[in-house]
C-alpha cells in the first residue's frame, strides 16, 4: 500500500506561489499552476490555501514576515483586497520611508555637502531596491491585476517617491548645487530606473546577471554623481 504523502511546509507552498505569480502575473496564474510546481494534485493545494488570493497572501508573507508562516492555521482563508494592501503597507512603513531623501528634501541646501548628501540618497535607494527586489518583483507583477494594490503601490508609494526626489532636485538645482536638467520628473525617473535596473532587473538578464554586485553599486553611484554634480571634480565623489 502506498504511504501517505508527507505534508509540505507552508513556506514551501508560499515560495512556489511567489515563483508562479512573478512568472505569470496574478490574472494568468492559477491554483493549478502552483500545485503543478509543487508536484501536488489540484485538490491538495486547497489544504494549504483556500484561493488564489490566499496563495498571494502567503507569497507576500514569505517575503515580508517569513517567521509568521509556520504560525498560520491552514487552510489560509481568502484575504480581502484591503488585507493584502495592509500587509504591503505595513512593510512599506518600515522599509520604504527613505529618511535620507526626506531629510535632504526638507532642509536648506549646502553646496559644500551636496556630494555627500546626493551620494547618500543614491546609496539609500540602491540598498532598498537590492534588499527588496524579490518582493518588488511580486508586487509589481501582481498589482496591475489588483486595483486596490495598484492604487497603493503605483500611485501612493511610487509616485510619492518620484515627486519627493524631483522636489529635492528642484531645490538643489535652484541653489546651483546640482546641474540643471531639461525635466525634473524625467530626471527623478532616470535616477530611480537606473538604480532599479542594476540593483534588481539585471539579475534576470543573462548578459548582465554575472556583473559583480559591488561593482554595479559603486559604478551607478559614480555615474549618477558625475551626471548631476557640477564642475570637473564631480566624478571624484
Amino acid at each position: 500500500m502506498r504511504g501517505r504523502v508527507p505534508a509540505r511546509p507552508v513556506g514551501e507552498i508560499a515560495e512556489a506561489a511567489a515563483r508562479v505569480l512573478v512568472e505569470k502575473g496574478y490574472r494568468a496564474a492559477g491554483v493549478s499552476d502552483v500545485s503543478a510546481a509543487l508536484g501536488l494534485s489540484h485538490g491538495a493545494i486547497y489544504t494549504y490555501a483556500k484561493s488564489k488570493e490566499a496563495l498571494l497572501y502567503l507569497a507576500l508573507l514569505r517575503l515580508i514576515r517569513p517567521e509568521s508562516l509556520e504560525e498560520l492555521a491552514t487552510p489560509v482563508p481568502a484575504p480581502t483586497p484591503e488585507e493584502i494592501v495592509a500587509l504591503v503597507e505595513g512593510w512599506a512603513t518600515g522599509q520604504a520611508a527613505f529618511p535620507t531623501l526626506i531629510a535632504a528634501a526638507g532642509r536648506r541646501p549646502r553646496s559644500s555637502a551636496v556630494a555627500e548628501e546626493f551620494g547618500g540618497i543614491v546609496d539609500e535607494l540602491y540598498g532598498f531596491v537590492e534588499r527588496n527586489r524579490h518582493l518588488l518583483a511580486l508586487v509589481e507583477r501582481c498589482a496591475p491585476d489588483l486595483p486596490e494594490l495598484a492604487q497603493y503601490y503605483f500611485v501612493h508609494q511610487r509616485r510619492t517617491l518620484l515627486a519627493t526626489l524631483a522636489d529635492y532636485l528642484r531645490r538643489r538645482i535652484r541653489s546651483r548645487a546640482l546641474r540643471p536638467v531639461p525635466d525634473l520628473s524625467a530626471a527623478a525617473r532616470f535616477i530611480v530606473e537606473t538604480i532599479a535596473w542594476f540593483a534588481w532587473h539585471r539579475s534576470g538578464d543573462p548578459d548582465s546577471a554575472m556583473l559583480d554586485d559591488e561593482a554595479c553599486r559603486r559604478t551607478v553611484r559614480h555615474l549618477l554623481l558625475s551626471a548631476f554634480l557640477p564642475g570637473p571634480d564631480a566624478a571624484e565623489h
